[in-house]
């Protein structure tokens, strides 16, 4: 969450997990598979994992017809998951449908 807040998001942190937490996905629409571990709901779109705040921010300034965006797992290099080496990553789209696919790689 210091990532967001480094970029200029306000940020509330509300702390669930186990079932609960896999039932405010499912009632956002996160589809399984892209599950990560932080879910976010930011001006209506659906944040789900490390994606990097320039992104959130693309998507708040372009409003595509998507339900959010994700990053699956916690790849190293992303926001939050500094390591000695970046592995390349994908952030992905995702619709209300459930299909998903690369929004952005990095």
């Amino acid at each position: 969450m210091g990532h967001l807040r480094a970029n200029g998001f306000e940020v509330e942190i509300i702390d669930v997990e186990g079932q609960r937490l896999r039932d405010v996905r499912r009632s956002l629409g996160v589809p399984r598979e892209l599950a990560a571990c932080h879910t976010a709901l930011v001006d209506g779109y659906v944040v789900e994992g490390h994606v990097p705040a320039d992104l959130i921010a693309t998507l708040l300034t372009e409003k595509p017809d998507v339900l959010g965006l994700a990053l699956p797992g916690m790849p190293v290099g992303s926001p939050g998951m500094q390591g000695p080496s970046s592995q390349p990553y994908e952030i992905l789209a995702f619709n209300k449908d459930g299909k998903s696919w690369v929004y952005e790689r990095r």
